[in-house]
């Protein structure tokens, strides 16, 4: 069974099931509820505290925890559950800037020797993970649309994720890896700013939860003031990140730019407000690197040419 999985630093996505906030509770007993996953004598839930931000995800074994909970929820999902081994091939990513430098780590993280035997909801999983296959963000998200991109002779690639913006270059459809990278310019910085500037000026508390429906235009139960400061950090937010982009030689305002990602249908509103954009199209599905992780995948499968 082919799963694709998009190991985000604010949400983890896989290609047919929600997505869930990178967080883990670990306990030694078991707690609560259903949704709790056994593994290797200790419980874990899901939890809506996402992990700190990790440069390297394989330094310890929380994103792999988290690729077991999306694992069994695609294996639900697609109704191929039996009590018995079955074998799994992953699809994963990374930001283009760490793509080089730790894609065969990521690889070897995920493969681990023999059986992975794991409980979710009450029932015992045995997977064999084969193999595992790394892609860059952003390109993979393109991948599946690369048909309507071939005729446009240069088209940016953005995907604002949850610590990192991902930016990629195609002229034709084809990557132009010299005019790739990653800054640390995701949606992660602009909830710090938010909140950071509610606590000192208003002495409220807000969490990722309150940014998120502030941002998306839904003030009831917040004052007026929270939503007019929610609404200025994100235009000075889109400001910022397109200046830089400037800075490295990308002017927004030729060719096409294709936006992607959480960040991106966050703040669609203020990208498309902020003048500084020519023709903008948006890929507004959370999951699009996953699908496009499995796209590239099953290309590949066929001796298909990826990038």
């Amino acid at each position: 069974m082919l799963i694709a999985i998009d190991h985000g630093n604010k949400q983890v996505k896989t290609v047919h099931c929600p997505p869930f906030v990178s967080g883990l509770q670990q306990s030694s007993t078991r707690p609560f509820g259903r949704d709790v996953l056994e593994y290797q004598n200790n419980y874990y839930t899901l939890s809506a505290r996402r992990i700190p931000y990790q440069k390297d995800k394989t330094s310890d074994e929380r994103y792999f925890i988290l690729t077991l909970f999306a694992i069994a929820n695609e294996i639900e999902q697609a109704g191929v559950y039996k009590d018995a081994i079955l074998p799994v091939e992953l699809a994963v990513g990374l930001p283009p800037a760490h793509y080089g430098a730790q894609n065969q780590t990521f690889v070897r993280y995920f493969q681990r020797d023999g059986v992975t035997a794991f409980t979710y909801h009450g029932k015992p999983y045995r997977i064999c993970i084969r193999s595992a296959v790394c892609f860059p963000q952003a390109y993979a998200a393109a991948a599946t649309m690369l048909a309507d991109l071939i005729p446009v002779p240069k088209a940016l690639i953005l995907d604002i994720g949850g610590f990192t913006a991902d930016y990629l270059q195609l002229k034709y459809g084809r990557a132009d890896l010299s005019a790739c990278g990653s800054l640390e310019n995701g949606v992660i910085q602009l909830y710090n700013r938010i909140r950071s500037r509610a606590n000192a000026e208003y002495d409220i508390l807000l969490d990722e939860g309150d940014v998120d429906t502030l941002l998306r235009g839904d003030a009831a139960g917040y004052t007026l003031s929270m939503a007019q400061l929610a609404e200025q950090e994100a235009q000075d937010f889109i400001h910022d990140l397109f200046g830089t982009l400037r800075e490295y030689q990308f002017d927004l305002r030729t060719g096409t730019v294709l936006f992607m990602g959480g960040g991106a249908i966050l703040l669609r509103k203020q990208i498309e407000q902020s003048g500084r954009v020519g023709a903008a199209l948006f890929l507004d599905e959370i999951n699009a690197n996953a699908k496009g992780y499995e796209y590239l995948a099953k290309l590949m499968r066929s001796g298909g040419e990826t990038v």
